[in-house]
Formats: C-alpha cells, sequence, structure tokens
C-alpha cells in the first residue's frame, strides 16, 4: 500500500494521520507486505511531508508489515541525512523499514529554495547520492572517515522509484529492487520493466530483478459504487493536472459525465493502470496487470473519501490478490 495521507475535505491534517495508521494497522491484518509513505512539500492535501517521522510513527502503531518511503526525494535531502534517519528507524525496528528513493522534487520552484535546493542538479547527482547512501547504510570500513551513527551496519534496503528509463536503468545497473510509478505516469510501465530486467546485474543486495508496480485501486460491491467512490480520485487527478490543487474531496453522482472529452482523455491516461470495480472486476484488472507486467508486487493506492469504505476496498482488493495466488503461475504479492 502507498499512502500519500489525504487531507480530506472538512477533516484536518491530525485526522488524516490517524487515518493513516488505521490503514496500516487493517493493512497489516489483511497480509500486506509492505505500507509505503510518499514526500511531497507545500500542499494542503497531502500530510506525509515529514516522511521519516511518520514511517516510525506508523511502525510504532503496528508489528510485522514493513514500512518506508515511496519515496524519498533525495534530492531534497543530504544523504547523511537520510541515513540517519532511516539507520535510526531501522534500529528501532529492525528488518521492518524500506528506504525507497525518488529523484523528483516531488514539489514547486518556491518549495525548492525553501529546501535549500539553490543549486543546479545533474544527471550525475542522483546515482553519486544513491552511492553514497549505499557506502552510508552499510558496514562501516578501516579509516572510513564519515560514519552514519545510527545508520552504518544497518544495511537498510534502497529501491529505486521512478516513471521514466532513468531510474530503471539506474536500479539495473546497480541491482536494486525497483518500483515503477504506474499509479500515476502509467505511460512507460512496460518498456521500464523490460529495460530494467534486461539490463540487471546481481548485486550483494539482490540476486535477480524484483519489480513493484503502483496501481490505483477502488474496489466495492458492484462496479456502479466503485464508480461513484472513484469520482474523488478523478476530482484529485482533474486537480493535479489542471494545477487546482484541492483537498480530497466527497464523490460525486455521475461525475465522469460532466466532463469535457479532453479532460476524459487526460483522466485515463492518467489512470491507465488503474483497477475500478466490484469484486469480479477487481479480480479479472488485477489479473490483467499480473499477466502483463509479471510484477513480483501491486503497490496499491487508493483514494476514497470514506475512511471505512477505503478499508472495504482493501478487504476486497486482498481477497482478488489471494485468488490469484492460486490461478497465476507468477505470485503476486501485496
Amino acid at each position: 500500500m502507498l499512502d500519500l495521507v489525504a487531507v480530506r475535505e472538512g477533516g484536518t491534517v491530525a485526522q488524516a494521520l490517524q487515518i493513516s495508521l488505521r490503514t496500516a494497522q487493517h493493512a497489516e491484518s489483511l497480509g500486506f507486505k509492505r505500507y509505503w509513505l510518499a514526500e511531497h512539500h507545500n500542499m494542503a492535501s497531502i500530510a506525509s511531508s515529514a516522511t521519516a517521522v511518520l514511517v516510525g510513527h506508523l511502525a510504532g502503531g503496528t508489528q510485522r508489515i514493513r514500512v518506508g518511503s515511496g519515496g524519498v526525494m533525495l534530492p531534497n535531502h543530504a544523504p547523511l541525512v537520510v541515513a540517519e534517519a532511516f539507520g535510526t528507524l531501522a534500529e528501532l525496528y529492525p528488518n521492518r523499514i524500506d528506504l525507497g528513493l525518488g529523484r523528483a522534487p516531488g514539489t514547486d520552484p518556491l518549495t525548492m529554495r525553501a529546501l535549500r535546493r539553490d543549486r543546479l542538479e545533474t544527471a550525475e547527482d542522483f546515482p553519486r547520492d544513491v552511492a553514497e547512501l549505499q557506502r552510508l547504510l552499510a558496514p562501516a570500513q578501516p579509516g572510513q572517515r564519515l560514519v552514519a551513527t545510527p545508520g552504518a551496519g544497518t544495511n537498510v534496503p534502497i529501491w529505486l522509484l521512478g516513471s521514466s528509463l532513468f531510474s530503471a536503468q539506474l536500479a539495473a545497473e546497480r541491482g536494486l529492487p525497483y518500483a515503477f510509478a504506474s499509479h500515476f505516469a502509467p505511460r512507460l510501465l512496460l518498456q521500464a520493466i523490460d529495460l530494467y530486467r534486461r539490463q540487471f546485474k546481481p548485486s550483494a543486495a539482490l540476486a535477480k530483478p524484483y519489480v513493484v508496480i503502483g496501481v490505483p485501486v477502488i474496489a466495492a460491491s458492484t462496479d456502479a459504487e466503485a464508480e461513484f467512490l472513484a469520482s474523488s480520485t478523478y476530482q484529485r487527478v482533474l486537480g493535479i493536472l489542471t494545477g487546482d490543487r484541492r483537498l480530497l474531496l466527497p464523490p460525486v453522482e455521475n461525475f465522469a459525465a460532466q466532463l469535457r472529452p479532453q479532460e476524459t482523455a487526460a483522466i485515463n491516461d492518467f489512470l491507465a493502470a488503474a483497477v475500478i470495480g466490484g469484486p469480479d472486476t477487481v479480480q479479472h484488472g488485477l489479473a490483467a496487470l499480473a499477466q502483463a507486467t509479471r510484477a513480483d508486487e501491486f503497490m496499491l493506492v487508493s483514494d476514497i473519501f470514506d475512511p471505512a469504505l477505503r478499508l472495504r476496498s482493501m478487504d476486497i482488493t486482498a481477497a482478488a490478490c489471494s485468488a490469484l495466488k492460486d490461478t497465476l503461475q507468477s505470485q503476486v504479492a501485496l
């Protein structure tokens, strides 16, 4: 599960954080493998900006599920600070912390300056920072002058995240697991994971390619109800595309019918990997994605306004994935 910790219309940040914890606890009860949080800044609708702090909060409120970043936007941070933060988390919650890294700023130019990102980025910065993070999280070597404490020797698993071919190629070169952001940028999904698998070089971290894909899922009792609930997602996506970001809005009857053709096309392009429907539709949609991508895991994103109906969507999706495990040759993990 990937959680943007949405702030709902009529709700507060504190409520969004409470909902996130309850959702993580529910995901754990359903047997989900991991629960990730995304770094975004200066967005009133997203409460996960202090990602490492929230990772610790959710890890402390659960027992077994892996908790991590999906991701930390590495250009916004010094690698040493990231290593110390996630090294601390790894010491507090051994074998339960993931460090997913992205190379986009995840915000606007004004906020980039506020994050002290006043230097020009080059194509070499992200690979160099990833390598430094790997060194800082590995066991300290004799004579090593810069040591992350906590951090050194924790070997927190590093994942590379991306929506283009750049991170796919880097993850393959470094032998790292790869997560593709098909929950909002699905266009290059098949091309990116094919490149990653073809160019993958085994490493101390990973013997063979490992792919996670982002999947927006809205599951309900019927297709019609799921389409109604999905109108909250449609409104969010339209706001992103038009620069009119708002808090997560309640669903609207027949919202899709009110859209102009170009708006419908843009939303459909954004959500091309989405699975929306009743139990049978969800199972068939996930099966099609599994067969097309051979993904090792689905990372679910679910923008449902009513938190209780979001938990029910997770129940339906977990049941669909459980059925898939019995019928598909390649296992699909939550």
